[in-house]
Formats: structure tokens, sequence, C-alpha cells
């Protein structure tokens, strides 16, 4: 099972640091969906450094179980707020992507909390 938590928090930690990197880096398409999605841009620096701390929480969480799970948990919530956001404006298309991560969050807080 640890094994399991290793590689899917670091895929998932990729997943972040890739988001997060978008959040700063700020290219037109991801501007345009985060006014779609009614997101204020000076929020996006904040978006992504929680994306970060959350990757970084889950890496730890190698180490320091609690900080693994407390990040899996961060994480869910994160992505389920992804979710209410889409749905908020009626955009059901960018729904189950989010949806999906929040899910893999939480099989990731199960793996980790397994293993203790």
């Amino acid at each position: 099972m640890f094994i399991a938590y290793v590689i899917l928090a670091a895929l998932m930690s990729a997943v972040l640091l890739s988001s997060a990197a978008a959040k700063f880096i700020r290219p037109k398409r991801l501007v345009g969906q985060m006014s779609t999605l009614a997101v204020p841009y000076s929020l996006l620096p904040f978006l992504g450094a929680v994306q970060i701390a959350g990757a970084a929480g889950l890496i730890a969480g190698s180490w320091w179980a609690s900080l693994g799970i407390a990040a899996a948990v961060g994480v869910t919530f994160y992505f389920l707020g992804a979710v209410a956001a889409h749905l908020r404006v009626k955009d059901f298309p960018g729904a189950p992507p989010a949806a999906a991560l929040a899910v893999v969050a939480v099989v990731v807080g199960l793996l980790r909390a397994a293993t203790l």
C-alpha cells in the first residue's frame, strides 16, 4: 500500500505543480477559463500557492503520514471547490476532470491512512 501511495502522490503532485505553474505563467487559455468561472485574476497566485503546498504535503507525507493525509484532505477540498465553481456557472463539461482529481486525492489519503 505504501508503494501505491508514493506513486499516486508523485503523480498527483506532478499534476498539481503543472497546474500551479500555469497559474503563475497565466496562458491565455487559463485566463479565459478562469474568467468563465468568475474567478478573479488576482486569486491566481493564491490558487497556485495552494497547489504547490498540496504537492509538497503529499510528497512529505511519504515520511510524515499525518502531513500526507492532511495534504490529501486539502487537495480533495481544493478540487471539490473547483467542481463547485464549474457547476455554479453551468460549465458542466469542466466539472468531471476536477471531480476525478478529487476522487484521486481521496484515494491518496486513504492509501496513506492504510499504511499507518
